[in-house]
């Protein structure tokens, strides 16, 4: 049976540090050996490093996943919209 890995958070300057090792030549097997890390967790790091240069999850969204986002709260507002209308004209 495999333990389970316990989540772990790590600042955006470690991510940053890890990026930097990893392009100026570090194997990238090494890293993960070294620091215990997943390899799509490292992976994840380095393509939004090299991409917006930012870890946060928000500048690092699609046009299209920011879209579905905005989607997707406006469908909820109007549910909550017709919900209220449907209950204020239930009993006319």
């Amino acid at each position: 049976m495999t333990e389970k890995r316990t989540r772990r958070t790590f600042t955006p300057e470690f991510k940053s540090q890890l990026v930097r090792l990893y392009e100026s030549g570090k194997p990238r097997a090494d890293i993960i050996r070294e620091y215990d890390l997943t390899a799509s967790a490292f992976d994840k790091w380095v393509k939004q490093s090299q991409t917006s240069g930012s870890f946060k999850e928000n500048d690092n969204r699609t046009p299209e996943e920011i879209e579905l986002i905005k989607l997707r709260k406006e469908n909820q507002r109007l549910l909550m919209e017709n919900d209220i209308f449907t209950y204020r004209h239930k009993d006319n």
